[in-house]
């Protein structure tokens, strides 16, 4: 199993940004990474210095969102529904994006994944994705 480092996401990114600025060929995970990034233009200036983006602290103490982080939950959701795991989330998603569009059905989904990892570590528990694909459903109402 790959286990990429904070580091390692990072670089990802910033490469994924610069192959897209240089009209360079992109792999399909760059070509995803890099459409969510066009959509996020708030988060090119941290994407232009892989350096200076390795070393960036993005605590929460710092205040400011973590352009990595938001742009990894965008990746994990696109492959979650590409592959309908946990079950049930495509037809949320689509359920939603129909209403608000897909950029923002993502941000919706996010909060709901966000309180599903945050409920597991509190708990110590088990991530429960019958609970997250619930969350998203009542956003579609």
């Amino acid at each position: 199993m790959f286990t990429p480092s904070s580091n390692d996401v990072r670089r990802f990114f910033c490469e994924a940004y610069r192959k897209r600025r240089a009209g360079e060929i992109l792999t399909p995970m760059d070509a995803i990474a890099a459409d969510w990034i066009d959509h996020h233009p708030e988060y090119h200036d941290a994407l232009g210095d892989a350096d200076e983006a390795v070393a960036r602290d993005y605590s929460v103490e710092g205040g400011q969102p973590n352009p990595f982080l938001h742009l990894s939950m965008h990746l994990s959701i696109t492959e979650q529904v590409s592959i309908d795991q946990p079950r049930g989330i495509r037809a949320a998603f689509e359920g939603l994006a129909a209403r608000i569009g897909e950029h923002d059905a993502h941000h919706q989904i996010m909060e709901c994944l966000g309180e599903m990892i945050w409920s597991a570590q509190r708990h110590n528990t088990q991530p429960d994705t019958e609970a997250y694909v619930e969350c998203v459903r009542k956003r579609i109402r």
